[in-house]
């Protein structure tokens, strides 16, 4: 169910261990063949199928479709908030959400720059609200296991606007996806201890702005993408959520 779609009787007659999903995202260039809205849509997507799947068993907010992304913007449209106004919009969200008895909250990111706020913001808010479930992930860390074998581009290949975005827009909004702007592979390398894509952890965190880790934008190897992909990765993606949230409403 989507909370914006209900009407306030309804809200209130709702089972209060429904898990409430946030879902959050970003407005920024996704290179030259992706558009700025890549992220909310592969936010919304995923949402959408979940929905679909288990309607009765969950309640989604508003998509927050503006993050932190301050690291994009010496490309141009990329839009950002502060990370202190992302934690106020979030807190003052879901303080809400807290004050009509929702005891279960779970936190659907689909951009990476959001990841850092996100983690220090369950901490705070969890630590406020003992009596609360909170929990947090990105739709490539929940299902890492289950999609980092369809990966073909190798090592770097999955990072942004590469191999999994553009094959899930590929999905979700083919006519907005430009192949013909498609180009090779333009990460510019750092430390080995530092690398990393969607799959693939660095061992250390080193803060680059996105100018600094790609000449056109692009982090990876959208050359591999398919619609085909993009259908698998939805399909298992949407399966992990599916289960933890059902385990998330039943509890411990």
């Amino acid at each position: 169910m989507y909370w914006d779609q209900l009407t306030s009787p309804q809200i209130d007659a709702l089972d209060r261990s429904i898990p409430v999903v946030l879902p959050i995202s970003a407005t920024e260039q996704h290179g030259y063949h992706l558009p700025l809205a890549t992220d909310r849509m592969i936010g919304d997507h995923i949402c959408k199928h979940i929905n679909e799947q288990i309607e009765d068993q969950i309640l989604i907010l508003p998509i927050i479709s503006v993050g932190c992304s301050e690291h994009h913007k010496d490309f141009a449209g990329s839009l950002s908030i502060q990370h202190n106004t992302m934690l106020n919009q979030m807190a003052d969200i879901l303080d809400c959400v807290v004050s009509y008895g929702f005891k279960n909250i779970f936190i659907a990111n689909s951009h990476g720059g959001n990841q850092g706020i996100a983690q220090s913001f369950i901490e705070k808010f969890g630590y406020r609200n003992p009596e609360v479930n909170i929990a947090f992930t990105s739709w490539w860390r929940i299902a890492n296991d289950e999609i980092k074998d369809i990966q073909e581009s190798g090592p770097g290949g999955v990072g942004h606007a590469g191999e999994f975005e553009t094959s899930l827009m590929l999905t979700i909004a083919p006519h907005l996806v430009d192949l013909d702007k498609i180009e090779e592979k333009a990460n510019i390398s750092t430390y080995q201890w530092a690398e990393a894509d969607l799959i693939s952890g660095s061992n250390v965190s080193l803060y680059r702005r996105m100018n600094e880790v790609t000449k056109n934008g692009v982090q990876g190897e959208p050359k591999y993408a398919s619609k085909e992909k993009g259908e698998l990765l939805t399909n298992k993606i949407v399966a992990v959520y599916v289960r933890i949230l059902k385990e998330f409403k039943k509890g411990l």
